[in-house]
């Protein structure tokens, strides 16, 4: 069977339809697999689950000062939702923002710049979560503080944040990673995932929606092995490799969930030889790809804009401290993203996918 290779970015199964090997990578939290066929899904309304601020100063209209801490820092994806904070900042006049934290995806780290930050002073914080459980104590002593908590990219807990502006919904990520998977190694092949960590909130969540989505659509494919990575390049690479070695023939897709996984896992099979006989389907940014898309190894990558991600979270903490984001909000004005929509009781989602091809991916640079 001839097989291309592909990468979508859009944001794991042991056994033949996951039968009761122990999974690794997915949360345990109840999903909601779309149809096979595309039907579009019906949301139900959720009453706001957020947390609140205790005695949050009024500075509507007034300058604020916002800290980011991503997971880490250093990587093209976080350098991209740093700059669209910039530039939301900039158009709004009235918001200085910041972006600290660790240069590693270590929760603990993460906890302790949060902190630091919270004693100094900081009338907002802005995060992405290596850990929804453990960041929750930090973020829940920020709103005790009067601080607003808007998450991005990877969740909290709902009730230890305000707001969290998801890129993307999780069962639709899902589908559309199993869709491109299935297309390219067929409804009957087999395939891994390298991931950042089992804990890491957003990877977890599209991993247990492929899952479930994968058992009830294709069910003869297999998924042979899920390996951490830790957002680390060398080690992103070293674990496809370790795959493509140990699976030889059998393994005819790689997924990678990180903007780092996905990249190192196409250069994995570049050097072992292998392109277009073992796909890559995954997350990742335009320009970690573009040598990959030019290559032909990679044919599209589809993924949200990161820029836009920090833009819109920005955006969102503006409109919390002007008073025009509250509990029971159906939208939010997000400046040249329009409107955007509340789903999820707290989640103000930022929209559909962004495909980037060998047609426009050098139009992008981040």
């Amino acid at each position: 069977m001839k097989k291309l290779t592909v990468l979508l970015a859009a944001t794991a199964l042991s056994g033949t339809a996951m039968a009761a090997d122990p999974w690794d990578g997915r949360d345990d939290l109840p999903t909601s697999p779309l149809a096979c066929d595309g039907t579009p899904a019906t949301v139900a309304a959720k009453d706001y689950d957020g947390g609140q601020p205790t005695g949050a100063p009024d500075l509507s209209g007034q300058d604020i000062t916002l800290i980011d801490v991503p997971k880490l820092v250093g990587i093209g994806y976080f350098a991209a939702t740093t700059e669209g904070m910039r530039q939301a900042a900039e158009e709004l006049g009235n918001v200085n923002v910041t972006t600290d934290g660790p240069t590693e995806a270590n929760i603990d780290d993460q906890i302790t710049f949060i902190d630091n930050y919270i004693t100094q002073g900081v009338n907002g914080v802005l995060f992405a979560a290596n850990d929804p459980v453990a960041i929750a104590p930090v973020l829940k002593r920020a709103l005790g503080e009067g601080i607003h908590v808007v998450g991005y990219d990877a969740n909290s807990e709902p009730d230890a944040r305000e707001w969290f502006v998801n890129q993307a919904e999780f069962n639709g990520i899902g589908k559309a990673l199993i869709d491109a998977m299935a297309a390219e190694i067929g409804e009957d092949g087999k395939f891994a995932i390298v991931t950042s960590t089992f804990t890491t909130p957003n990877q977890a969540r599209w991993i247990a929606e492929m899952q479930d989505y994968q058992e009830a659509c294709f069910p003869n494919m297999e998924w042979l092995e899920t390996v951490e990575a830790q957002e680390d390049n060398i080690l992103s690479f070293n674990q496809a490799n370790t795959l493509i070695n140990k699976y030889g023939d059998d393994l005819d897709g790689i997924f990678g969930m990180t903007s780092v996984a996905t990249p190192a896992s196409a250069e994995a099979v570049t050097q072992a030889g292998v392109c277009g006989d073992t796909a890559v389907v995954g997350l990742a940014t335009p320009n970690a790809m573009k040598p990959y898309v030019a290559s032909g190894c990679v044919k599209s990558v589809v993924l949200w804009n990161p820029v836009d991600l920090g833009y819109a979270a920005v955006y969102a903490t503006r409109a919390v401290v002007d008073g025009n984001l509250a509990p029971g909000s159906t939208s939010v004005e997000a400046g040249r993203l329009g409107t955007l929509q509340v789903v999820n009781g707290s989640e103000i989602l930022l929209g559909a996918p962004f495909v980037y091809t060998a047609d426009n991916i050098d139009d992008f640079d981040f």
